[in-house]
């Protein structure tokens, strides 16, 4: 992750280059209006020429659903699935690559040259968005070099107007890539002023060519099993968000986070996503279908200060997606002050919880009680719609203080007289609880006290804090 500055110009226009044998004299030429495209196997791809597409283009295409996933996909982007309808059907080579020579444990993989007949298409596209990266390129690009999938793979960065070093560091390791039959896209554009992290997303996703999307920041490190394992995971979910477990480095950083994302149950990834911790998958561990991704749209490009990976895990669960966990440690997340996730406010975050919490959960009851008649028990009930305010049967807590004070009274309201909501103790309280007390905080006490109750989440009760 990184940090951005400025937002998106409406005139923007986007550099894609792609290099090697993927761009050599033996692919067919089409002509068009635009000027002429190459192909090559079958498999749609960029002019070695430097082509500017106006951003302005993207618009929605019908398309008929395929197989997988199981209902009509109404509406897609075009540029980012235009090469969906490229046959999947491979000839693979009789003998495979040879090892790179400089690191014998590294195992075959099918050469670029070997997979360029008539039908081949890119299996997984490692997505990459790149503005300043260059502490942490080499170990980043040198995880994509190990990784132990056999299929068909490529690469795809984009680079948001980096100022340092990033840009000689992404061109060495295309050619070490490239060796291994790793093809690489690398995609720019003219601004001097980066874009943002939402807008650098979706161009990476736009140049690349991959059934399936695996994306990674500039900043983590893959282990070398990743890919192999969620796309085996995306195949048997192909409407899910799959992810995994990290560990952080630091391995000391934000501990209560790391314990959280990493042991949720199955049945939690869909029912704690109202929390402060956000998606219950991390974004660089976020791996699924081109066509999924394409069905919930791009990123929201905002720019700096955007949460975009929280609103796109929001409209992912509105449009019936699932989320799956491959539960092995398939990534290092790196914690760094330079991070994009420190330019977001926590005001504009609590803003977009409170309504997604109203849209799934909330419009479905006909009252609740919020559990903490504490500071963020009450911030969360002056934040709800007028509607839901009314909704509010009660408060509740185990502090004695605030039970004996009897009610909490409004004072903002302008009605008259003022809203007063009772507070209880939280065995007295009736459910469904919001419950807007902190997990993992308490040394087991208010774990204790809820499984006293015999609730079951998702249905009783949602977690919020």
């Amino acid at each position: 992750m990184w940090g951005f500055h400025g937002r998106r110009a409406v005139s923007a226009q986007v550099r894609v280059r792609v290099r090697g044998p993927w761009a050599g004299p033996c692919a067919a030429r089409r002509a068009g209006s635009s000027g002429t495209e190459l192909r090559r196997g079958g498999l749609p791809y960029v002019s070695p020429r430097v082509r500017k597409i106006e951003m302005s283009e993207e618009i929605g295409v019908p398309r008929s659903p395929s197989s997988a996933t199981g209902g009509q996909v109404s509406f897609l982007h075009k540029g980012l699935c235009a090469c969906d309808s490229v046959p999947a059907k491979c000839k693979w080579p009789a003998t495979p690559s040879s090892p790179v020579p400089d690191n014998p444990q590294l195992q075959p993989r099918t050469s670029l040259d070997s997979i360029t007949g008539e039908g081949c298409r890119i299996q997984v596209s490692i997505i990459l968005p790149v503005y300043n990266s260059e502490y942490w390129l080499d170990e980043c690009l040198k995880s994509v070099l190990e990784q132990d999938f056999q299929g068909t793979m490529e690469l795809s960065v984009f680079n948001d107007a980096s100022t340092d070093n990033s840009i000689n560091i992404i061109e060495k390791w295309k050619f070490k890539l490239e060796d291994v039959g790793i093809r690489v896209v690398i995609g720019s554009h003219d601004s001097h002023q980066p874009q943002g992290v939402g807008f650098a997303k979706n161009q990476a996703v736009i140049q690349s060519s991959g059934t399936y999307l695996c994306f990674l920041d500039s900043d983590d490190v893959m282990m070398p099993q990743r890919v192999r394992l969620q796309r085996e995971a995306a195949i048997q979910h192909p409407n899910s968000i799959i992810g995994c477990q990290i560990r952080r480095e630091p391995l000391d950083s934000t501990e209560r986070y790391t314990r959280w994302i990493n042991n949720l149950t199955h049945g939690q990834l869909l029912m704690q996503v109202f929390t402060s911790h956000g998606p219950t998958v991390i974004m660089p561990t976020w791996f699924c279908s081109r066509e999924w991704f394409c069905h919930v749209g791009k990123f929201d490009e905002g720019g700096k200060g955007v949460p975009e990976d929280l609103l796109f895990f929001y409209e992912h669960i509105r449009k019936g997606g699932g989320v799956f966990r491959v539960d092995q440690c398939l990534l290092q997340y790196r914690y760094h002050p330079q991070a994009a996730t420190h330019s977001v406010l926590e005001g504009t975050i609590w803003t977009h919880r409170v309504r997604f919490l109203e849209d799934r959960a909330l419009k479905h009851w006909t009252s609740f009680t919020i559990w903490n008649a504490g500071k963020q028990g009450r911030k969360l009930y002056r934040s709800l719609a007028p509607a839901n305010q009314k909704k509010v049967a009660a408060f509740c807590d185990v502090d004695e203080n605030k039970i004996a004070k009897g009610f909490y009274t409004y004072q903002e309201s302008k009605e008259r007289p003022k809203p007063r909501i009772p507070i209880q103790h939280f065995r007295d309280a009736t459910p469904p609880f919001i419950i807007c007390v902190k997990l993992d905080l308490t040394g087991g006490a208010f774990e204790e006290n809820l499984n006293a109750l015999d609730l079951k989440e998702g249905l009783d009760y949602h977690h919020f804090n």
